[in-house]
């Protein structure tokens, strides 16, 4: 059950749902109606669970749109069941994360779920917030998380309740246990060829292969002159003549304006090119003056390989002092998602 949250992480959703129901995925997860919403008018088909809450004004569209909804706590199914429609969902079981779901230890409301007429209920899960890492103490939480959920499960067919699918994975916890593995797993970063750090991800750089590169163009070429400024705030200013070039994206479109004034390069021609000043809305400023031959529209890679060199998202994201998740989601609706075979 892929994750195409957020615009399928960045990638852009509906290219990617394509993609996976071409091959043969029927069962997608998302983190809102209106995600749901969009792959179904773009002709995706299969289950599509929304993990989030939907509003209940909004209930109708579960039921036109063929959506699935998380069961986010007892009142909520109550408001569901409330709504007098057939409505297809997923009781989620708080184990420990404490964020969605009903807690584990309510047994008897879980039951209560089951026996709401107007609920069919197709899933339980939960959600192993520390799964991530392979510590001693987070081990040994990620395994209460697990038998937590598994109580759940035996006490429901204990007390007579056909208890349908059940997932409780998502990337890193399919890598680290496996063994865990059930009817879903809800794969988000790294169906995308990554995970959220440098270190996770060259971990298994043998099995996951980015497959997202982020371009752009130069727009303009020109001199700066020794002691002139350039960009907002003048927050640069040159120390020699050099050649300067504006490309074609800015912080709307993703690039954390924390890699201004050369916390960040670019790629261009299998030279770095050192952001300087600040990155802007639309554009920003890099230092060419190594690089020969360089003209408006030419290539600068900020995500993928130019020759020999490569700028990842997690590079980024480390200098961004965030995680590759956030990176990737935060690209901009603007950019053009370009399918590349």
């Amino acid at each position: 059950m892929p994750a195409v949250k957020a615009d399928a992480y960045g990638h852009g959703a509906i290219l990617v749902a394509k993609e996976l129901n071409r091959m043969g995925v029927d069962a997608f997860c998302v983190a809102c109606a209106a995600e749901g919403i969009s792959l179904r008018k773009h002709g995706i088909t299969g289950e599509i669970l929304v993990l989030g809450y939907t509003c209940p004004d909004a209930f109708p569209l579960l039921e036109q749109f063929r959506l699935t909804q998380t069961i986010v706590d007892y009142h909520y199914a109550v408001r569901l069941n409330q709504y007098g429609r057939t409505i297809h969902v997923h009781i989620g079981i708080d184990t420990g994360m404490h964020r969605l779901g009903e807690r584990c230890e309510n047994i008897e409301q879980i039951c209560h779920i089951f026996e709401m007429k107007h609920l069919k209920i197709d899933g339980l899960f939960t959600h192993l917030c520390v799964s991530d890492t392979l510590k001693p103490q987070e081990q040994s939480y990620t395994r209460q998380q697990a038998d937590a959920f598994y109580h759940v499960i035996a006490e429901l067919k204990k007390r007579g309740y056909s208890c349908p699918r059940i997932h409780l994975q998502s990337s890193y916890g399919v890598l680290n246990y496996p063994e865990l593995s059930e009817d879903y797993a809800r794969i988000g970063i790294a169906l995308y060829g990554v995970l959220s750090t440098s270190e996770d991800t060259n971990r298994w750089k043998d099995i996951l292969h980015p497959v997202l590169s982020l371009k752009a163009r130069v727009a303009a070429v020109k001199e700066l002159l020794a002691g002139e400024a350039a960009g907002y705030g003048l927050q640069f200013t040159a120390d020699r003549d050099m050649k300067i070039a504006a490309l074609t994206i800015g912080y709307a479109d993703g690039l954390p304006r924390s890699l201004s004034c050369g916390n960040g390069s670019v790629l261009i021609h299998g030279h770095r090119a050192p952001i300087i000043g600040r990155i802007c809305m639309d554009q920003c400023l890099v230092d060419v003056s190594q690089i020969p031959d360089i003209k408006a529209g030419d290539i600068a890679a900020l995500i993928g390989r130019s020759g020999q060199e490569e700028i990842t998202a997690c590079d980024l994201a480390e200098q961004a002092g965030t995680i590759s998740n956030e990176i990737l989601s935060r690209l901009g609706a603007r950019l053009e998602r370009v399918p590349v075979l």
